[in-house]
């Protein structure tokens, strides 16, 4: 339970933490890519999947290479000192603590530097969950408990502004499709990204912690239409 002071502490947070995930948003936006499935017939389908997946949703807008695979930089993440993210009150005021600067990680299959030491069921708990693959054993999880169904007594989750909790409505077939592309669509580029700073409970009291924005796991929409939509099928009269 937190105390006045962290209560404090993690209310402006997850002010910057939100005004974080704007940034990259703003970083994100991309026209929507069409599947080109027609040309590449033999490929892998659910790499295929994961490539439009990872188009559509701008990882490339932090991780490099923007909206086209074919530029140089693609996925391999930062290259450059403004690539990075100041998260904390510093985000607002350069002078201001803390501060902790969090960096883009290199997202293709190479071992050393990239994620290819890690499973595609790791990858997967990354993005269904945003535990940090090298702290999160090769496991399927079936709950967000602390200590149960195989989620980490002790969390260690992706630094900010890494949107993973904006996929909870996302089906498990585009997550594994990511997973699959980034291990298997991917030329492994070596490329050492400074390790993100954090605090040491590894953003457990955000993500894990009272603030209701940031849930984890998967969740279901609320059952169209609501209030704010409306189903054309049953409004139009039969004629």
């Amino acid at each position: 339970m937190f105390n006045r002071r962290s209560r404090a502490g993690a209310a402006a947070l997850f002010v910057v933490v939100a005004f974080a995930t704007v940034l990259v948003a703003a970083r994100a936006a991309v026209p929507l890519v069409r599947a080109s499935f027609a040309s590449t017939a033999m490929a892998d389908q659910q790499v295929l999947h994961g490539r439009y997946v990872v188009l559509n949703h701008g990882c490339g807008g932090c991780h490099g290479g923007g909206d086209d695979p074919t530029n140089a930089g693609w996925l391999v993440g930062e290259t450059r000192p403004d690539m990075q993210f100041p998260i904390g009150p510093c985000a607002l005021d350069s002078n201001a603590k803390p501060c902790f600067h969090t960096h883009p990680r290199n997202l293709t299959p190479d071992n050393e530097t990239g994620i290819g030491r890690f499973t595609e069921r790791q990858i997967f708990n990354a993005l269904r969950y945003g535990l940090r693959p090298e702290d999160t054993p090769d496991v399927k999880i079936t709950g967000t408990t602390p200590g149960k169904g195989n989620f980490p007594l002790h969390p260690h989750y992706l630094a900010p502004p890494m949107p993973w909790m904006d996929w909870r409505h996302m089906h498990d077939d585009d997550l594994w499709a990511v997973a699959a592309y980034l291990k298997r669509g991917l030329k492994p580029v070596k490329n050492k990204v400074t390790e993100s700073e954090g605090p040491p409970d590894f953003w457990a009291g955000i993500y894990g912690g009272e603030i209701p924005q940031f849930k984890i796991g998967p969740l279901e929409p609320a059952p169209f239409p609501t209030a704010n939509e409306v189903d054309q099928a049953k409004a139009t009269p039969k004629k």
